[in-house]
């Protein structure tokens, strides 16, 4: 039948994506130990065209996450330290008088690598801080009314340290709905630790860190998690507990149509990390934390009542009944 040469098209489909995924993650556990389901997180991010918030305390291996990722697929990787003194142009690049040719040339920033780290992004100015806004959104980058597209695969993986806040500029909303899943790495489990410290006696083993896959096939698993199958149920349930996001009568912000979009790819690039060609409706639940929490804002009597985001979305999608979609079970391979 018809339909089950469609399924079988997408199940193949999601099946060639899980194998150098799992080769990727692999690679990068080679590295950090004991932190697969956030790798595994990190990459469903990626695979789905988004950027990643690394929000956690200090020394947790944010930064060696950022930079295992980019060694894996291959891509160049440039990394800004943010500072209150960083200037935009220090991000995108600057046009520079030459003498010889008696014209301006344009000098790219580090923003014109394939995976961009902005370590500690809330300690730059909010004029800083905007220099990423279309870079993250259309992959273009404007510098004295040129505009310069962006090499793909193009990956901006930012880390703030929600811990201390003096001398930092909170993330405007407008920033924070730009990156597609918020993430923390959490301390390690001590035998997580000792197996670290035997690991780290005499070198790192990011600095014998190999590509797994070139920058050209993973494009190509980017674009086949596009063609992974999201029923109209699925899809509809996802629409469900976004626009509830902005119905709440504790939420100031909800979803926008960008968290839509983004919990819809992230859920497809969910199913082809599990093999499977189609998305379930689990997928959607275990994304909702994730890609939801950073873009709602909770109203001030909300907060003095000592409600969370985390605890509203997960009232939210309890109250939102799962539909049932015929021949798609779930899968709990995958744990939050």
């Amino acid at each position: 039948m018809p339909g089950e040469k469609a399924g079988f098209i997408h199940l193949k489909q999601a099946i060639d994506i899980a194998g150098p995924v799992n080769r990727v993650l692999a690679n990068i556990e080679k590295v950090l130990v004991g932190k697969r389901p956030q790798i595994t997180m990190a990459l469903i991010a990626y695979l789905a065209e988004g950027h990643i918030l690394l929000e956690d305390v200090p020394g947790v291996a944010k930064t060696m996450l950022a930079r295992a990722m980019a060694r894996s697929v291959g891509g160049s990787f440039k990394r800004v330290q943010c500072t209150p003194d960083l200037l935009p142009t220090d991000i995108t690049g600057v046009s520079v008088f030459n003498p010889k040719t008696v014209e301006f040339e344009f000098r790219p920033g580090p923003i014109f690598a394939h995976t961009l780290l902005s370590d500690e992004i809330n300690r730059a100015t909010p004029r800083t801080q905007a220099a990423l806004l279309e870079a993250m959104a259309e992959r273009k980058v404007t510098v004295d009314g040129q505009t310069y597209s962006l090499k793909p695969p193009f990956l901006v993986i930012a880390t703030q340290n929600p811990v201390d806040h003096e001398g930092t500029f909170p993330l405007p909303e407008a920033q924070l709905d730009r990156f597609l899943i918020r993430l923390s790495l959490g301390y390690p489990s001590l035998e997580d630790e000792f197996r670290l410290l035997a690991r780290l006696r005499k070198t790192h083993p990011i600095d014998e860190l190999q590509p797994v896959i070139s920058t050209a096939d993973w494009l190509g698993l980017q674009e086949a998690v596009k063609e992974i199958h999201v029923d109209e149920k699925v899809r509809k349930y996802l629409l469900q507990i976004v626009h509830a996001t902005r119905e709440h009568e504790d939420l100031a912000l909800g979803g926008s149509p960008r968290a839509s979009l983004g919990l819809m790819r992230a859920s497809q690039a969910m199913a082809a990390v599990q093999g499977r060609g189609f998305v379930t409706p689990d997928d959607v639940k275990r994304l909702v934390q994730p890609v939801l929490a950073h873009r709602i804002i909770l109203r001030p009597e909300s907060r003095l009542r000592k409600q969370t985001g985390a605890a509203l979305l997960h009232e939210l999608v309890s109250d939102i009944r799962v539909p049932q979609v015929a021949g798609q079970e779930g899968n709990d391979d995958f744990k939050d």
